[in-house]
């Protein structure tokens, strides 16, 4: 299948540190260029007042994007993921490269690009319309269905200027969604609005690309990435450093961001701890022991503490606390087994590992907090690591999910998978 979006070599180079001429009348123009040579003399100098330097916000940017796909596009603040939008959306050109694109592109970027401030949301819908290359007879047949989807009939024939931004991004989106652009470029479009108009973007989103039509889709929602995108490529500083499926380039963002991975060893000689005891490797494990980034939101996760004892004769305790990315605490689970529960431990080498069953977790990013203590005969701290893993929970919406077929958030803590029951009396019936 021949790509829909083909991106050779595109850099982007902005000039900064210079103050912007704003607007000048003859007279002044004419100052200007009789001062022009004194100007740069006094640079030439070292005296010159401001100095400008490049900034490359994109570097060699190469890409193909094929028909039906919806690539997620991820990376911290300043990465380039938004001048790569504003060039496929062409608002600005690329300083070197060059983009095919093999359609008409339809682009919902940050509120306020796109529409005219002073026309009411209706013109605005027949302007977009227009820009894409469609005839009146064609917006007219969406118009309905744009405003229904928007809700904002109140206000349609109100100049958007005066519209609050979740309006705004309403109406944007739906304009975007349903001219029925071949390509769909978005930026934080779940950024703004609240729970049930997400779903209602969430649920469009799918419908589209099931339609065959090609979606780039740049969000700071990592669930919601890892949910909806299949592929994902990770910038940073102005170039794709990463390209492959979402659960894995999620979790290369998150480990880089944070500086945590989904397991910690240390050496012998830098293991922290105490004369009792020292930690050796915390790390998250699926059932068959192997070390997890990504976790199955319905499958079971350990949590596994290894540590060493180097004085016999004290009862201990593995704790684990678990938050989530926007630091919420969980939960914390203390090793309260029948086994070592008030026995003092031999010196050696112990694994301890708490289970969180499937189906407990709410999707997103997990960090986790491990330590040693003694509850018995008297509490005492031995050793503590904080924030010392991290791994993705993910959901899913194919086999035993709670989800059923809801696509959206689910907020909440914790994400349950309960036994329903439903009984019913029908009435009316031969």
């Amino acid at each position: 299948m021949p790509p829909m979006v083909t991106i050779e070599n595109v850099s982007k180079r902005y000039r900064i540190g210079g103050l912007h001429p704003g607007y000048f009348t003859f007279r002044e123009m004419l100052e200007g260029i009789a001062r022009a040579p004194f100007r740069r003399w006094r640079g030439a100098n070292g005296n010159g007042a401001h100095t400008r330097r490049n900034l490359w916000a994109l570097k060699d940017v190469t890409l193909e994007v094929k028909q039906g796909e919806l690539l997620g596009i991820i990376g911290h603040n300043g990465a380039g993921k938004s001048t790569l939008l504003k060039i496929l959306s062409r608002i600005t050109k690329p300083t070197t490269g060059r983009v095919k694109l093999y359609g008409r592109v339809g682009s919902l970027l940050e509120v306020g690009t796109g529409f005219h401030p002073e026309l009411t949301g209706r013109e605005n819908i027949f302007l977009n319309g227009a820009i894409l290359g469609m005839r009146r007879a064609e917006i007219a047949r969406k118009f309905d269905e744009i405003v229904a989807f928007s809700e904002v009939e109140q206000f349609i024939d109100t100049p958007v200027k005066w519209y609050s931004s979740g309006m705004y991004v309403r109406l944007a989106f739906s304009v975007a969604a349903h001219l029925e652009p071949e390509i769909l470029i978005m930026d934080e479009v779940l950024a703004v609005g609240d729970a049930a108009f997400q779903q209602k973007c969430l649920d469009k989103m799918h419908e589209i690309r099931q339609q065959g039509r090609t979606i780039f889709f740049v969000s700071h929602n990592m669930p919601a990435v890892t949910r909806l995108c299949r592929r994902v490529i990770l910038m940073q500083q102005g170039q794709i450093t990463a390209d492959g499926p979402a659960q894995e380039i999620v979790n290369t963002y998150l480990s880089s961001s944070w500086n945590i991975s989904a397991e910690r060893v240390w050496p012998e000689a830098e293991a922290p701890g105490n004369a009792v005891v020292r930690l050796r490797r915390v790390r998250a494990c699926n059932e068959a022991g192997e070390t997890i980034a990504a976790a199955d939101i319905r499958r079971p996760i350990g949590l596994e503490i290894t540590y060493d004892v180097l004085q016999a004769g004290h009862t201990l305790t593995p704790v684990v606390e678990v938050y989530n990315e926007w630091g919420a605490h969980i939960f914390s689970a203390h090793d309260t087994g029948a086994e070592w529960r008030r026995t003092p431990r031999p010196v050696g080498t112990y694994k301890s590992t708490a289970w969180l069953p499937g189906n407990y977790c709410a999707e997103g990013s997990l960090l986790v907090h491990a330590s040693v203590m003694s509850h018995y005969p008297a509490t005492a701290l031995h050793v503590e690591a904080r924030k010392v893993v991290a791994f993705q929970v993910v959901d899913s919406q194919a086999g035993d999910t709670a989800r059923g077929d809801y696509v959206g958030p689910m907020p909440g803590l914790v994400r349950p998978l309960l036994k329903w029951e439903t009984h019913s009396e029908v009435h009316g019936q031969q």
